[in-house]
């Protein structure tokens, strides 16, 4: 061997030893099951795909990986030696974190870690990005405080430029408090004692943590509103320091080819003219792909990348006096599965973006045309595979406070709760800023504030809001009661199998949640001696036998009423075996050609 070849060895040796010095540093934790995907975690590689798709730049630094971290009292300051490593950006709850701890009301979890900007980002501004971080972020940068963030389902970001330390290392700090289900916060399906329908906390960092350089002038978010009735795309754009005389530039193509540029001031809602759009819908799921650009001074400041989709979602009496559900001004059964979002090694966060991207895949596979995403907000990769692959998407407002008496089968008497200004505050401006995270994605076409009478408050008043805040979508103000003669959308729930027991003749009338057919898999459960669905059966084929039969009573309701309808649910989540798949996602629990076949039937009712 001669002198290279040693060289060549001693170099491999040194990148192999490396790897396995990183990974003794971490494996998931428990003994839970966990999906395929987790099998083949790398530390050093986690989630590494762009975060953001809808508003792309070309330069950015993923910081997800090891970090430290301590879980101490509530109110202590910060500890000085950490408890381990956690793998961010899972949960500490999480078996992927690889530390499976409760953190509960009473004490916070602290994180720390180091970066590094890159030496070609000089005289940039440095905008440090959080996916999502539930619920009380307070964030440091070399040990001086930069911001607070309350709210465990959109993105924040800060410009950590003035606090970066002159050709050095670069330490991020961030401490967080999530009080669960002892907080009037929106939080979901998560509580502190899981049991049943309820799931395991989610606390801390849970999505992906990133940043990028900018100029001092650079845009902040964009915004796409499709008219298809006159052929047109309305675009907006805010940016950081604008100034009189800035232009914003849209280059529209269609594939490769270009089809349009046209130029604003920054700041004005202006239009495009697209001739002949082509129409997005699950069938044909084209998007434009664009290319934005700042201007000022006649220099490009900023650039990004994006897209949008030419579709419309609204309602229309049918031939028989029945109001409909329509998309592109057809009339259109929206069918699909109720989506948790759940995964039984990371909570809330999918092991990898395949991961991700699976369970849409499946859901198409399974001849379904929409998800109803239940009372949780995925990241934006997961709205950007459902623009690309062809999805409806129903999003809920994810649920939070106390319940009051639920009334799903009593018309227009509504019970409400009396929520605390500071709770009213909280879901005000979290509901807000959900919709401003995810108003460009062309997938959503529902807008759900409440379901079951979840933390319900004000229906009234937050759907006439919600409408007029977002008046190109549909509103459904409280899936499955307390109901309210308001919203476009009458939804109701029954289990296990369809059923019509109410009706309105002014607003669409559709079946919210049904199903839950159960099917327990030894060696794919969650959890031993408490695992529940609506109905249980102990065969594949019992399961899809079943199911089709439900579809067919579907196929009449349809035709008496129903504009769409949502199954539970698309996977098994914790206690619940009621999924079309197992919890571990590794087994089809039904025979997907006969669920697709009759889902089709199902849809082509219409």
């Amino acid at each position: 061997m001669n002198t290279n070849e040693k060289i060549k060895l001693f170099l491999i040796c040194l990148i192999l030893f490396s790897q396995s010095a990183t990974y003794a540093q971490w494996e998931p934790a428990g003994d839970k099951i966990k999906t395929k995907w987790a099998e083949n975690i790398d530390p050093d590689n986690i989630l590494k795909e762009y975060p953001r798709p809808i508003m792309k730049r070309a330069q950015w630094e993923n910081l997800n990986g090891l970090w430290d971290y301590s879980i101490v009292k509530k109110g202590q300051a910060k500890p000085s030696d950490f408890n381990g490593e956690i793998l961010v950006p899972f949960a500490v709850e999480s078996s992927l974190s690889g530390v499976m701890k409760p953190v509960g009301s009473d004490y916070e979890l602290w994180y720390d870690t180091s970066f590094t900007v890159p030496n070609n980002w000089k005289n940039k501004n440095i905008l440090l990005h959080f996916g999502a971080v539930d619920w009380r972020a307070e964030v440091w940068v070399n040990d001086i405080k930069v911001g607070t963030h309350e709210g465990g389902y959109d993105p924040f970001s800060f410009d950590i430029t003035p606090f970066l330390n002159k050709n050095k290392g670069q330490k991020l700090t961030v401490k967080v408090w999530d009080p669960s289900d002892n907080g009037p916060q929106p939080r979901g399906k998560q509580v502190k004692n899981p049991e049943g329908i309820w799931y395991t906390p989610v606390t801390g960092i849970w999505q992906t943590v990133w940043m990028e350089p900018v100029n001092d002038k650079s845009f902040e978010d964009l915004r796409f509103t499709p008219d298809i009735d006159n052929n047109l795309i309305k675009i907006s754009g805010n940016a950081r320091n604008s100034s009189y005389g800035d232009i914003i530039e849209v280059t529209v193509y269609d594939e490769n080819r270009e089809v349009s540029k046209t130029r604003s001031a920054i700041g004005q809602e202006f239009s495009i003219n697209v001739e002949d759009p082509k129409l997005w819908s699950p069938e044909l799921p084209f998007l434009y792909r664009t290319t934005v650009k700042l201007i000022s001074d006649g220099k490009v400041r900023d650039e990004v990348d994006s897209y949008f989709a030419m579709r419309k979602i609204s309602t229309e009496r049918d031939e028989n006096g029945l109001i409909r559900m329509q998309l592109n001004n057809e009339d259109y059964f929206h069918f699909g599965p109720l989506d948790q979002g759940w995964w039984p090694d990371g909570l809330y966060t999918a092991p990898t973006d395949e991961a991700l991207k699976y369970d849409i895949v499946k859901t198409k596979q399974l001849g379904f045309n929409m998800i109803r995403k239940h009372v949780k907000v995925e990241p934006a990769r997961w709205y950007t595979h459902c623009d690309e692959l062809g999805i409806l998407v129903w999003q809920d407002m994810p649920n939070g406070d106390a319940q009051p008496t639920w009334q799903m089968r009593k018309y227009f008497e509504g019970n409400e709760l009396k929520r605390s200004a500071e709770s009213e505050k909280i879901y005000r401006k979290e509901w807000k800023r959900i919709m401003d995270y995810l108003y460009s994605y062309p997938s959503i076409v529902v807008w759900v504030p409440f379901n079951e009478g979840w933390g319900q408050f004000k229906t009234m008043e937050i759907t006439e809001w919600t409408e007029n805040y977002d008046p190109s979508r549909l509103i459904n103000s409280a899936s499955g009661g307390n109901h309210f003669q308001t919203g476009d959308i009458l939804d109701l729930h029954n289990y296990p199998d369809p059923s019509l027991y109410l009706y309105d003749a002014q607003r669409v009338t559709v079946l919210g949640e049904y199903g839950g057919i159960g099917l327990a898999l030894e060696d794919h459960l969650w959890a031993t001696g408490r695992n529940w669905g609506y109905v249980q059966f102990k065969s594949s084929k019992e399961v899809t036998d079943k199911y089709v039969e439900y579809a067919e009573k579907l196929k009449r309701l349809v035709k008496a009423g129903f504009s769409a309808a949502i199954y539970t649910q698309t996977t098994d989540v914790e206690g619940e075996v009621n999924g079309l798949m197992t919890y571990d996602r590794k087994i089809d629990k039904v025979n997907v050609e006969r669920v697709r076949e009759a889902n089709q039937k199902v849809i082509n009712t219409l």
